[in-house]
Parts: structure tokens; sequence; C-alpha cells
């Protein structure tokens, strides 16, 4: 065969090659026009992407924007959330009962908001911790595992396989091995390398062990980009454990980024109910095989209540509950009903418009709106994206700072004197459409000071960000914004 042969088939195959990823591409906007009907912008980032990096977009098309079965896939199981919830009858009335006594304050509107848009079981007599490091959270959790008799439903985003992440899998090893049930649920994709010995040993032990999605999803599946991102634990049916922190020595502050600011909450009371209910939902749908018995088989109902008088809702979103996602509905609430406040904490600050207008509204009518971001980047396009967001919300007066004492990672709203939100969901597309998140919406006048508090603590250790310097970006700086820009579009 000849050399001028070999070069002729070689163009040939190249062009073939080439004809198949121009139908796929062809295919993909297609999907996205007609069966997903996206957003015209992000239609036109893909349309960019695909036409002058075509072989490159179509792979990061399957693997971070293929949406059409999420309604398919996902819809069944927010009806399994929504009949779980209405199940239990002795929810309903607390809420009109509190506002017969108490009036229609300004933590009851809330409440009552978040009801109608899937808040789910208010309830009004709870003792709740809440925790900002990671040594004393980590410690009280580990010692509520070695102190159960019954009963722990786990469901984590990341444990590291290290001394943390390693500790807690022999602690609950051992609890299997006292009698104790144990369930513990991961993400596939935060799992990642996580304690492999210690699961093990812990299932050889008896120990149930799932993934939210499993391996073969991540390799094969569009699914790998909806995770499992709550962060949950129940023990006995006795006390919760709910927020943003993920189990390892990094969240102690031992890890790259030095010093880990994050928040969780322990709950103790009614409220730990409908975070059980969580479990059990994440649970089934993981598991199919290996359902949970029922739920009064893990909490004593009449023995449940009576533990404070903190109000509460648990706050869950996800792809499985999209267009009208009750985190994103949660979070736009907080924003238009702030009077006075607003403290806002979030590792990843990339709102959707709704959000970023009602911000801009909130500082406008003079609410004290603070933003507190990260001054290391953990995610590279979420750090450039902080930073163009940020720019557009001190325009209307909102002010943001950056924490440099460390990392911030935590996800923590304070609205006014009586209103908190801690929980898993960032100020991101991610969170508000992608993932799976729970955050606990509490309505408390003296945890509610305790995390405004802290808010201010660590602006004492943080740079307010201006216009000014952020139109003093070198050419570099604005082509990465640019780039990240064009990435929180396709996501």
């Amino acid at each position: 065969m000849s050399a001028l042969q070999v070069f002729l088939d070689s163009v040939n195959v190249a062009a073939d090659f080439f004809t198949v990823v121009m139908l796929l591409d062809v295919v993909a906007l297609f999907i996205m026009l007609f069966i997903e009907r996206c957003d015209p912008r992000t239609f036109v980032a893909w349309v960019i992407l695909l036409l002058f990096l075509p072989p490159v977009g179509i792979i990061l098309y399957m693997y971070m924007g293929l949406a059409w079965y999420r309604k398919k896939h996902f819809g069944p199981k927010s009806i399994t959330d929504r009949q779980m919830m209405d199940g239990y009858e002795f929810f309903k009335g607390i809420l009109d009962e509190d506002e017969r006594v108490l009036g229609e304050t300004d933590a009851i509107r809330m409440a009552r908001i978040m009801q109608s848009a899937g808040g789910w079981a208010y309830t009004n007599d709870n003792d709740i911790t809440l925790y900002t490091e990671g040594k004393p959270m980590m410690d009280d959790m580990f010692e509520s595992f070695r102190r159960a008799k019954r009963s722990i439903l786990i469901e984590y985003y990341i444990i590291r396989n290290d001394k943390r992440g390693n500790e807690m899998m022999d602690i609950l090893t051992e609890k299997v091995r006292e009698g104790v049930e144990v369930r513990l649920l991961t993400d596939a994709f935060g799992i990642g390398k996580g304690p492999k010995d210690g699961i093990r040993r812990f299932v050889q032990a008896g120990g149930h062990y799932g993934m939210f999605h499993s391996t073969l999803t991540l390799l094969f599946s569009p699914k790998k980009n909806n995770r499992n991102h709550r962060k949950i634990a129940i023990i006995d049916g006795e006390e919760a454990y709910c927020g943003g922190f993920n189990v390892g020595d990094e969240y102690e502050g031992f890890g790259p980024l030095g010093h880990w600011r994050d928040a969780s909450v322990r709950v103790r009371g009614t409220g730990i109910l409908p975070l059980a209910v969580r479990f059990a939902v994440d649970w089934q749908y993981a598991m199919k095989k290996y359902r949970l018995r029922p739920m009064e088989e893990y909490i004593d109902f009449s023995a449940i209540g009576g533990k404070g008088d903190m109000r509460m809702q648990v706050v869950s979103g996800g792809p499985d509950t999209m267009p009208s996602n009750p985190v994103q509905m949660q979070y736009l609430s907080m924003i238009a009903n702030a009077k006075r406040r607003l403290y806002v904490t979030t590792p990843y600050l990339v709102p959707d418009d709704a959000m970023m207008v009602a911000l801009q509204n909130a500082a406008r009518a003079g609410v004290d709106v603070r933003i507190l971001i990260p001054d290391k980047p953990d995610h590279m396009f979420m750090y450039w994206n902080n930073q163009t967001f940020a720019n557009e919300l001190m325009k209307a007066g909102v002010r943001v700072f950056r924490y440099n004492d460390g990392f911030i990672h935590e996800k923590v709203i304070v609205m006014d004197e009586e209103c908190l939100s801690v929980g898993s969901a960032n100020m991101d597309n991610r969170s508000l459409t992608l993932n799976f998140e729970t955050n606990v919406l509490v309505y408390n006048e003296e945890l509610t000071t305790q995390a405004a508090d802290q808010f201010l603590r660590d602006l004492e250790v943080s740079t307010e960000y201006s216009c000014a310097e952020f139109d003093r970006r070198t050419t570099k700086m604005k082509v990465r914004m640019a780039i990240s820009r064009m990435f929180k579009l396709l996501a």
C-alpha cells in the first residue's frame, strides 16, 4: 500500500469520525432545544462549545449537560417523599396553634411560606445545638454513635480515608458487633477514595452499606451529575445531626486549605422525624432490595417530643423537586422577607437570576446584606465566579467579604433576629438544580443570635471586597472569569 493510499485512508477515517461527532452534536442540540427546553443562554453556550470543540463538547454534554432523564427517573421519588411525610398526622396543626398563641410574627410568616413551598414538618419542641468547628461536632457525633443501643442511620457525601474517617468506621463496625442496626449511605462520587477497608470490615461485620448511584453510574450515566450532597445522621431515633460538615481530618483543619470553618446542627425533639424520613426515602431509592423497617421501629413517637422550645423545619431539594426546588424557594423567601439584616455565608456565590435580583433589591431597600465567601479556591471555576457575582451584587450595595483565616465552607443564612438556615445547600446552580440537599431552618432568637455573632467574628478575620479591586483585574484574571462564567451556564 502506497504512502498516499495510507494518507487517504486516514483522512477518510478522520472524516467518518468527524461526521459521527457532528451528528451527535446535532442530536444533543435537538434534545436541548425541543426536549429539555433549556435556558436560551445555556443553549448558546452549548452551541459554541459543540461547534468549536465538537469532540470535547459532546463528552462534556454527556457528562454534565444531559437532563431529559431527570423528570422520568426522579419524579416518582418526589411523590414518595410527599406520601411518607403526609402519613404523619401529628405534624398537622402545630403551625396553626403556634400562630394562635404567638400571632403572625416574622418567623411564623416565614414558616407558613415554607410549608407551602415544600418545607417539611414544622415542629416546636426541639433542643438544637449549633456547631461551627469540626472537632467539637465530630467529637459529639462520634460519642452519640458510641452510646447507640438500637440504630444508627447515616448518609454522608464525603468520608475521608484518614484518621477521622477510619475512626468513624471503626466505631460503626463495633456497634454492629454489639447488635446495633447500622445503615450507611454514601454518594458514589463523593466517597471517591474513601475508607474502603473500613467499609469492607463494616459490611463483613453485618453493617448495611449502600451508595447513592453506583460506580457504574459514574462511568456510563448522566446521573453522575446528580449527587447526594446531604449530611445526616440519626441515632436511636433520639438525636440527629445535619449540616455542611463531612467526615475527615480536613474538616478539623488538617488539610491543604488549613483552618476549616463550617456549620452543622444537632437536633433533639420531634424535628428528628423528618430527617429520619429523609434518610428512609434516600435509602429506599438507592437500596431497593434492602428496605428499612417501618419508621415506628426506629423512633419512639411517644417519647420523641418535649426536648426544648425551639421551632424548626426541614427543607430538602433536588432534581426530583424541579422546577420548584424547596431549597431555592427557601433562599428566595429569606432574602425577600428580611427587614433588618441578612448575613449569608457560602463557599460558592453563583446565584441564579432570581436570587441576584432578590439580593440586590434587599440591599437597595436598606437591609444590611453582607455575604462572606472564601479567599482560597477549592474549585477554581467557583472561585472566579464568586468574584464575578460579588461585583454585580456590590454595585447594588451588598457588602462582600473574603475569609482569610483558612477556608470557609459553611452554608448559613441569618435573617433578622429569629430565622436561621444551616445545611448542605450552596448558593449555586449545582445545589439549586442538580444535587440532593437538605437544610434545617430554625426559628429561634438565641440560636440566630449565636450564628450572627459567629458571622461578625468571621468578618474580623476577613477582608472586604470592592468594585474598585474587581476593576483592577489583570487580563489573565479576566480570561479565567470569562471561562468560569461559561462553565456556570453549561452545568
